[in-house]
């Protein structure tokens, strides 16, 4: 069957040329006979074919593409797909709790797919994805042992697709908690309730990494069910986990429980009010970790996020003991890592601080960062240490 056919305008086609897989609404000049979720031809002008994506008729992202080639999609590309996703990530196949498929940068535009142990959590976020769900989810289940799966549909991004917000187990019974291991601890992700697909996956080398600063006080800011905790309270003589959630923070004290860690108290408060009561109090901690939500998760969200970012970064100085190390974290793309920087930089000189910069990091290896797609590096974490005499 011939797919229907989508004309860009040149500015659309020298989108495609440099091989970003977006291509804007603003950028298609015609689209006759194509409905929403379609695969379709996408053609310059001059009626030449270069390649074929999934359309939408509701987001600004009208088109996604999926191949470069003259050809329609063949039968097993997306089995193709998923073997190349899983090959990547070969070395890190013994991490008990990862993502498989990470959309665009794995060539399956709009779907995730996490594994936490035994029990498989997806998500789709396009129209085009949508329909082949059950294709999708049928290679994964061929190629590795999976007892469950779930359909983590309950994005608000969904809704620029038109489609319905929803949880919905496909396979098996999906727990309420999954024990999963990471490093030396262990921990229950939420893959129904919980953030994400039920733990935030991608900050997983960089919890390691910072517990090899913790020592003496830790502070946790922005603490979820205590991940950076955790590792750190192996090493530290107390670890405070501060978060909004209180179902979070419960999870965090049976988390901390599992592990045999003793040292931890986790506090639900307003994470902005709490470190400005800490500073004020003259608190100390030799690690402080923050990790927040994104702040700007769209253009328009930037100027309150950097608003944000600076608050939460001067509370944090302020709050750090000399010779401390801060580890500070931004997941959202539209703030990239030279305005983060700048940010923290202005941060410190406003607490009175010399910082010297450790390490600049990102999100971990299952969440592979695409060259022609800089929407793919969202996650930044910096690394600091505090290099001079407390104000």
């Amino acid at each position: 069957m011939t797919a229907p056919a989508i004309t860009l305008h040149p500015r659309g086609v020298r989108r495609l040329i440099s091989r970003h897989p977006w291509i804007f609404a603003d950028d298609v000049r015609s689209a006759d006979g194509a409905a929403h979720g379609d695969v379709v031809e996408i053609r310059d002008r001059s009626g030449r074919t270069l390649g074929h994506g999934f359309f939408s008729i509701r987001s600004k992202i009208a088109l996604r593409v999926v191949t470069l080639e003259d050809a329609p999609p063949a039968d097993g590309l997306f089995a193709r797909r998923i073997d190349e996703a899983l090959r990547r990530r070969a070395a890190i196949a013994d991490w008990e709790a990862r993502r498989l498929v990470f959309a665009e940068s794995d060539g399956i535009p709009g779907f995730i797919a996490d594994l936490y142990g035994t029990h498989l959590v997806v998500q789709t976020t396009i129209a085009g994805t949508e329909r082949l769900l059950g294709t999708l989810v049928g290679a994964l289940r061929e190629r590795l042992a999976i007892d469950s799966v779930l359909a983590r549909n309950d994005a608000s991004v969904r809704r620029l697709e038109g489609l319905t917000r929803e949880v919905v187990p496909i396979a098996g019974t999906t727990p309420e908690r999954v024990v999963v291991g990471e490093g030396t601890i262990r921990y229950a992700a939420d893959p129904w309730h919980g953030q994400k697909t039920g733990a935030f996956l991608d900050q997983r080398e960089n919890r390691l990494e910072s517990a090899r600063h913790a020592r003496g006080r830790v502070l946790d800011a922005f603490s979820y069910h205590g991940s950076f905790a955790l590792h750190a309270a192996r090493a530290a003589d107390e670890v405070v986990a501060v978060d909004a959630s209180a179902d979070a923070l419960a999870r965090g004290r049976e988390n901390a429980a599992a592990n045999g860690l003793t040292n931890m108290t986790f506090v639900e408060a307003n994470v902005f009010d709490d470190l400005r009561a800490r500073a004020d109090a003259g608190e100390r901690f030799d690690l402080v970790l923050l990790d927040p939500p994104a702040f700007a998760k769209s253009r328009g969200d930037v100027p309150a996020a950097r608003r944000g970012y600076k608050e939460i970064n001067l509370r944090g100085f302020r709050v750090l003991a000399p010779g401390g190390v801060l580890v500070t974290s931004s997941c959202s793309y539209h703030m990239d890592e030279t305005e983060l920087e700048a940010i923290v930089r202005d941060a410190a000189a406003d607490a009175g601080r010399d910082v010297v910069v450790l390490e600049r990091r990102g999100q971990a290896a299952d969440h592979p960062v695409r060259l022609a797609f800089p929407e793919s590096r969202y996650l930044k974490c910096l690394v600091l240490r505090d290099a001079g005499a407390a104000p």
